[in-house]
């Protein structure tokens, strides 16, 4: 019972990592908040868990939404211990596409807009939101949702890399910013893993992702669940400003 009487938050909680994360912590004794846009499947996932979740329809995106959203979680359960900040979403696509000198393609700016909306001002929002309430009770745990892609790059996702190399920057920053405060602030950088996204894919597809995982498979949500465990409880208090990479040992490009 690592996280016994602890109040979590977990965006982008419907389904995946977020699902996994928000029965792991449940699990260990927590009160859980899962938010997400999916309100079917957000709903389907806290009934799941039991009544130690519950479910709150939110755009992390909204700035003004989050903020009433974290305001009513503190209200309700009297603090807020943990802060998983794990929405995001992809909009794949090269930077260009060239062919006989013309330019035929391009990442849109829709696409590239929707997804620094997303997977950076979301993380943004959420925190600012959750940081006065866990400086007020001088404790408090933020937990960011990075990627090995934002470590090492990865073709055709400019827009994606660029958020989650940015959420390291700011995990960084709010480490140093948050821990005079008692606040610990830390990022996961999960490798491929079998989320329904992905396992919707070809199976060629999965092959070619598995063979260049050193450990021979791809992560499980639980995998990357369990890492946001450690790092939420106790047992790291004195790990802050760091990355824990998820990977099964892959270097992407190689």
């Amino acid at each position: 019972m690592r996280l016994k009487d602890k109040v979590c938050i977990v965006t982008g909680g419907a389904a995946g990592i977020g699902k996994a994360t928000a029965e792991r912590f449940a699990e260990e004794g927590a009160t859980v908040v899962i938010c997400d846009v999916n309100e079917e499947q957000g709903q389907k996932t806290a009934e799941a868990i039991g009544p130690a979740a519950s479910f709150v329809k939110v755009n992390v995106a909204d700035r003004q939404a989050v903020g009433e959203f974290v305001d009513g979680v503190v209200a309700k359960f009297g603090r807020l211990d943990v802060l998983v900040n794990n929405a995001g979403v992809l909009r794949d696509g090269t930077l260009v596409k060239v062919k006989d000198g013309l330019l035929v393609k391009q990442m849109s700016e829709a696409d590239f807009d929707l997804v620094i909306s997303v997977n950076l001002k979301g993380v943004f929002n959420c925190t600012q939101a959750a940081a006065p309430h866990m400086i007020r009770q001088r404790s408090g745990v933020i937990l960011n949702a990075s990627s090995i892609v934002g470590l090492d790059g990865n073709f055709g996702q400019t827009n994606y890399v660029a958020t989650k190399s940015a959420v390291i920057g700011m995990t960084k920053v709010w480490a140093r910013e948050l821990g005079r405060s008692g606040i610990r602030v830390n990022a996961i950088a999960p490798g491929f893993t079998s989320t329904e996204m992905v396992a919707s894919m070809p199976e060629n597809i999965l092959d070619g992702m598995k063979a260049r995982v050193p450990l021979g498979r791809l992560g499980e949500p639980r995998d990357i669940a369990n890492a946001y465990l450690f790092l939420a409880s106790d047992e790291a208090s004195y790990i802050s400003g760091e990355v824990l990479r998820v990977d099964g040992g892959i270097v992407v490009g190689t």
